[in-house]
């Protein structure tokens, strides 16, 4: 009986510390390509954040004071050491400024530029990068940063910050090197459902929020894969599309502006603070 009990308390006890600390700290992961991973020209005005903005550092970045697992202020670059502005930076600041002063925002950033969607699937992965090597060495090289697999990266982080607070959301913006891939929203449920598996969360329990190309008012090279896009609703119920209409581009026509970043990020906040009035 004695033994028994005592299994019990480890039992309860280790139960306890698997919970989040803070219910009131909400973690969001950002996934997705260069405009997530941020394309922007981090300005002045940037570089003012909100201390109760955190950023989980999910890469080493000396330069930066920063050492991948630790919890930082969550100043620009967000991503990794030499990336810059990204939509999560203003999804941020106006979250904290619609929220309760006692609520944190926390965010888990992994995303490499120029990358399929196929990147952050658990399984494919691998194929994808082995058959990518040749034509996009720079892609290799920013996935090698993540340990080679940023799925498992981020995956590994999110668990880190489920010990500080609560996961509530994922923000991707992603597309451009999937353009013309009717597959792509199913691609999407998969890792989402994945995700949710192995970060032991609810099936369908978190929003998902997906941001539109640049757009066909803009110019946008990859406008067509807006229309994929916009069926993701449909075989993930928890997705929410972002539009990206009237937000500016710079001349590739691939890449919002810093002002087009910013007024995305208050986009990716309005809806979800929409969705849960």
């Amino acid at each position: 009986m004695k033994y028994l009990l005592s299994f019990l308390i480890v039992w309860v006890v280790g139960s306890l510390s698997a919970q989040a600390q803070d219910p009131n700290f909400h973690i969001y992961l950002c996934i997705g390509q260069s405009n997530m991973e941020g394309p922007a020209k981090i300005e002045p005005q940037d570089t003012l954040v909100d201390n109760r903005l955190q950023l989980l550092a999910a890469v080493d970045c000396p330069e930066l004071g920063r050492t991948k697992g630790n919890w930082y202020m969550a100043q620009p670059p967000l991503c990794r050491c030499n990336t810059r502005l990204s939509p999560a930076d203003y999804f941020g600041r106006t979250l904290v400024a619609n929220l309760p002063q006692n609520v944190k925002v926390g965010f888990v950033h992994v995303a490499v530029a120029g990358s399929k969607i196929e990147i952050f699937d658990k399984k494919d992965y691998k194929v994808y990068l082995d058959t990518s090597a040749k034509e996009r060495p720079w892609m290799i090289n920013m996935a090698n940063q993540y340990g080679g697999n940023p799925y498992e990266r981020l995956v590994e982080m999110a668990r880190l910050a489920q010990k500080a607070g609560v996961i509530k959301g994922i923000l991707l913006h992603q597309g451009e090197s999937n353009t013309g891939d009717k597959g792509w929203p199913m691609k999407v449920k998969k890792i989402y459902d994945d995700l949710l598996t192995d970060l032991n969360l609810p099936a369908n329990s978190v929003p998902l929020l997906a941001g539109e190309l640049v757009n066909a008012d803009q110019g946008g090279k990859c406008a067509s894969m807006n229309a994929i896009i916009a069926t993701l609703p449909q075989v993930l119920p928890k997705a929410i599309v972002v539009s990206s209409k009237g937000l500016p581009a710079v001349p590739d026509k691939l890449h919002f502006s810093s002002e087009g970043i910013r007024e995305f990020g208050k986009r990716y906040a309005e809806v979800l603070i929409q969705s849960l009035k």
